[in-house]
């Protein structure tokens, strides 16, 4: 298996399809009645459709706040964010967004839980419950329709969560450290089975961009990763570690691979991490 390490931020053009995001010299800053904060500045950066990148950057670099800008959330100070060659103007139905938590609502059942999106949307119920049962018993959790999240466990509430954002079928999926609330084991696990999810036909060829401050979780699941630096975010890198050669995705047997140190190294480095002692 070949370790393709690539340090440039600038990629060749791919030709338009459905699910393009492109960044173009992005800034943003917040503003107060004191001061101007600059979160980022001059970013441009491109995701090919069904292409799986990671974002990885120090904390409060502006990791997520990529996520709100693809998802419409905020507008950027200067710059475009476009999605297929049209600016996002708002959030659309094209784009779901599973953030840290997964917000289910205690009160409603699993399966109430995974047609809310679609309810929100005005999207037919029947169909999204058609869609909704087939992906629990797919990702093994049929039978659990009628339970309530508190019956579940975390990795078990982290699957509804994603089922509940692919029930609306859209063709991009931003994801804010999916993983964050979990236990090591239980990250380890979900990954595997997340990436199944993600891969699956059934559901469609999804464009995906992962944020994570988990350098192993970037390297064993995206296609590309970008390092940014800190404050105010820029693209220091790109790194494309070709660990991933055909067929389903497997975090796990990444993780495990003799060209997975050297990745890590790689990025360690770029991410400026130093140990005392």
């Amino acid at each position: 298996m070949t370790v393709l390490v690539t340090g440039s931020t600038v990629r060749p053009e791919t030709p338009l399809d459905t699910g393009r995001v492109e960044l173009r010299d992005v800034g943003l800053s917040y503003f107060s009645p004191k001061q101007e904060t600059e979160a980022l500045r001059n970013v441009s950066f491109s995701v090919a459709p069904g292409e799986f990148i990671a974002i990885v950057g120090p904390s409060g670099c502006g990791k997520s706040t990529f996520l709100s800008l693809i998802a419409g959330l905020i507008k950027p100070t200067s710059g475009s964010v476009t999605i297929d060659g049209a600016p996002v103007r708002g959030p659309s139905r094209r784009v779901g967004y599973m953030l840290q938590r997964d917000h289910l609502f205690e009160w409603r059942t699993v399966l109430s839980n995974l047609r809310l999106g679609a309810e929100v949307q005005g999207l037919d119920k029947a169909a999204a419950t058609d869609r909704a049962l087939s992906m629990l018993a797919r990702y093994g959790l049929g039978g659990f329709e009628n339970h309530y999240p508190n019956e579940l466990s975390g990795g078990m509430r982290q699957r509804v969560a994603l089922i509940r954002t692919l029930v609306t079928q859209p063709d991009i999926l931003l994801l804010d450290e999916p993983f964050s609330a979990l236990d090591f084991q239980t990250r380890l696990a979900l990954a595997d089975e997340m990436a199944e999810i993600l891969d699956d036909q059934e559901t469609g060829k999804k464009t995906i961009v992962l944020v994570t401050h988990d350098i192993s979780e970037a390297i064993s699941m995206a296609d590309r990763v970008l390092v940014l630096s800190g404050r105010p975010g820029q693209v220091k890198s790109e790194h494309s570690f070709g660990l991933h050669t055909g067929g389903r995705r497997r975090p796990f047997e990444v993780r495990s691979s003799p060209e997975f140190n050297d990745c890590f190294k790689v990025l360690w480095k770029e991410l400026d991490v130093h140990i005392d002692g």
